[in-house]
Order: C-alpha cells, then sequence, then structure tokens
C-alpha cells in the first residue's frame, strides 16, 4: 500500500501531518486520565468535570468545519499554528482553575478548539491537497496511525507523570510537548504541485458546496454512522478509567488499556487506508461498526479482569479511529477534495454531537445509578444501528447543479 507515496516529498508532507496528529489526538484522548486527580484536587464532583469534558468533545466536534474553511480559504498554516499554541495554553491553564467554569474554558473551550484546528479535517485536507489521487488512501492510513500512535504513547506517559510529579505537572509537561510540535507545520503548509487539478467542488464557492452536501442523503447517512463513533469513543476515553476502578482494578489498567487502544489502532487505520483503496469504504464501515457492537456484547458477559480490558481494548482499537480514513474517502468521492476540510469538519462536528453525549451521559449515569450498565447497552445498540445506515450510502460522485448564470 506504501508503493504510491514513492517520493520524499510525499513522505515528509504525510509523516509530518501524522506527527501533528498524534500530538493532537494523543493529548485529546488521555483527557480521561486526569478526571479523577482533578475531582481529588478540586472536589467538584465526577458529573461536573465530566460536562467540561463532554463540552470538549462537542467544541472539538464545532471547531471542525470552522478550522476546515479557515483553511480552505486561506491556507492551512495559520490554521495549524494557533490550533497547537491554544491546545497548549489550554493545557497550561488547567492546573489553575478551581471551578467548573474554569475548566469549560480550558478544557471545554482552549484545549477543545485548539485541538480540533490541529486535526482530522484540517490535516487530510491540507495533505489531500498536496497528494496526488492515487497516494491519498495509503497517507490517509498513515495519518490516521499517528493519532492512534499518540494515544498509544501518551497514556502511559502521563499516568506515569501524574504518579510521579501530580496531575498539574503532567498537565504542563503536555503544554510544552504540544509545543514542540511547531515545526512540523512547515512541512504540511508548503504547497506542492503534484500535477492533479483539483475535483470539481473547486470550481464552486465553499458554501455552494456544504448547501448541497445537507441536501444529499448519502452524506446525512455518513454523519448519522459518524455520530455514533462519537457516542463510543468519548464514553470509553472519559469513563473507561472509572469502569477500571468500578471493578477493583489499578489505574494502570486503565492507562494501559487506553494504550493498547492506540497501539491496535495504528494496525487497524493501516489496515483500513489498504481496504479504502480496494473496497467500498461504505462496506468497510459496516463491518468497523457492526464489530463494535459483537465486541461490547462479549465484554459485558465476561469476567472483569485486566486480561478481559485488554483483549477488549485490542479488539476495539482495531476500528477506533479506523473509521476516519473511510468515511473522509466518501466525503472525497461524493464531492471532490477542494473543500474536504470544511465537509469533512461537518462530519465530525457530527462525530462530536455524538462524543458530547457519551462523555456527558456517562457521568450521568455513574452519578445516578453507581454503574455504566445502561450506557454499554445504549453503546452496544448505536454501534448496530450505525453499521447498517452506511449501507443504502452511495459512493459515485454527486452531479452538481449548474450555477445560474
Amino acid at each position: 500500500m506504501f508503493r504510491a507515496l514513492n517520493t520524499p516529498q510525499l513522505w515528509i508532507v504525510t509523516l509530518s501531518a501524522a506527527g501533528i496528529l498524534m500530538v493532537t489526538m494523543g493529548a485529546r484522548q488521555s483527557l480521561g486520565l486526569f478526571l479523577a486527580p482533578l475531582n481529588a484536587s478540586t472536589g467538584l464532583g465526577v458529573a461536573s468535570i465530566s460536562l467540561a469534558m463532554a463540552i470538549g468533545q462537542f467544541i472539538w466536534g464545532a471547531a471542525q468545519p470552522l478550522a476546515g474553511a479557515l483553511a480552505d480559504r486561506f491556507g492551512p498554516g495559520r490554521v495549524l499554528l494557533g490550533g497547537l499554541v491554544l491546545l497548549a495554553l489550554g493545557s497550561a491553564l488547567t492546573p489553575f482553575m478551581d471551578s467548573t467554569w474554569g475548566l469549560i474554558i480550558s478544557l471545554g473551550l482552549f484545549s477543545a478548539i485548539g485541538s480540533g484546528a490541529g486535526s482530522f479535517s484540517v490535516l487530510f485536507g491540507a495533505a489531500t491537497n498536496r497528494l496526488p489521487l492515487e497516494a491519498r488512501g495509503a497517507a490517509s492510513g498513515v495519518i490516521n496511525a499517528g493519532g492512534s500512535f499518540g494515544q498509544f504513547i501518551f497514556a502511559p506517559i502521563l499516568q506515569k507523570l501524574i504518579q510521579a510529579i501530580g496531575w498539574m505537572g503532567a498537565m504542563w509537561s503536555l503544554a510544552a510537548v504540544v509545543l514542540a510540535a511547531l515545526p512540523l507545520v512547515r512541512n504540511v503548509a508548503k504547497p506542492y504541485d503534484h500535477g492533479h487539478k483539483t475535483a470539481h467542488a473547486g470550481e464552486q464557492g465553499l458554501w455552494r458546496s456544504v448547501k448541497e452536501a445537507m441536501a444529499d442523503r448519502s452524506y446525512l447517512l455518513l454523519h448519522a454512522g459518524f455520530f455514533t463513533c462519537g457516542f463510543h469513543i468519548a464514553f470509553l476515553v472519559t469513563h473507561l478509567p472509572g469502569e477500571v476502578n468500578l471493578c477493583g482494578l489499578p489505574p494502570s489498567v486503565a492507562s494501559w488499556s487506553l494504550a493498547i487502544i492506540g497501539l491496535a489502532n495504528i494496525f487497524g487505520s493501516l489496515f483500513a487506508g489498504a481496504c479504502v483503496a480496494r473496497y467500498r469504504s461504505k462496506y468497510v464501515l459496516f463491518w468497523m461498526y457492526g464489530s463494535r457492537a459483537v465486541m461490547i456484547a462479549i465484554y459485558l458477559v465476561s469476567p472483569r479482569t485486566d486480561l478481559t480490558f485488554y483483549i477488549f481494548a485490542a479488539g476495539l482499537g482495531f476500528t477506533w479511529l479506523a473509521t476516519v480514513p473511510p468515511t473522509a474517502a466518501i466525503v472525497g468521492k461524493l464531492f471532490g477534495v477542494r473543500y474536504l476540510g470544511t465537509l469533512f469538519g461537518l462530519t465530525l462536528l457530527s462525530h462530536q454531537i455524538g462524543g458530547f453525549l457519551g462523555a456527558w451521559l456517562g457521568g450521568l449515569s455513574i452519578t445516578r445509578f453507581g454503574d455504566f450498565s445502561w450506557m454499554w447497552y445504549a453503546d452496544m445498540a448505536l454501534a448496530g444501528l450505525a453499521a447498517l445506515v452506511n449501507l443504502p450510502i452511495r459512493e459515485a460522485p454527486v452531479a452538481l447543479k449548474p450555477q445560474a448564470a
């Protein structure tokens, strides 16, 4: 699958985008490790802290189409630089916040907007517009794997830092790592002439593209499936440490489970990138979402041991963010790549509306019922529905209406 990335320039663009995503996703996907220390330090309660993190899930998604639109209009360089600085600022300010509103500002706004501006919509759009058509599938898998690798290395390292220097020191260390990624932006933002014309979406205005996309049935079905993906991921990222604690297992099981999810998704992302080039993306998504429903059902009837969590993490991790390459591929097939940052950003907004509900309802569930049983059942049902709604999706390019004279 890597033969298409046949020049140093293609690898530089792809690996730089993967490196930025490694940092932004590694930081974002490890925030659940801070929930218990934050609660112990501030006494705000799990529900209040979950609300701040849930708002962050939604804002991360809301930032995607806006950041994508800015990148499509003005170029990705400034957007990525601003995002990384804002993410670092949010991490650095969090230790000074001792109220729910303070955490909403630092984690729910600054960190979420920053990580959103340095995430999938901008990076996929920037890379896709700088790569030849035959290299895009392989590149999407590698870039996506970068985000998974970030989760794999960030989760155990941050857990160790929390234990060694406290959660505040871990947050400040995280801010420093984010700033260290700034030099990579130049490689992603630098124009690259690959000799291909942009797809038909480049011939029309941004808002006309958005309007026609929102009227397309296949695009809306894609949103519905991605909504479930966000619900599932945000629930687990935020509350897996709490689930581990309920089972009487040490915190290291949670951090290693998150790391295993990231490791497994490296291989899942590369596999998804290869599948995008060979199979219809809607069938790839069907099997991914369907497998999640099956794995949750198996988890619910299994003994709660550390091995169970590790196997569960490996199984779910294979499809964790591997849904991103086929989802982005469908958007590109339908509408071209000129405004991919914006249009894929809107699908990520749907993803994070689900993410908001997954994080917030998980906090309400543990507060009201004392466990996450109802959340697991809802997650399993939604995964099954997500598999089914992808089947009617049409992957042929949309025939755009001619503009009025």
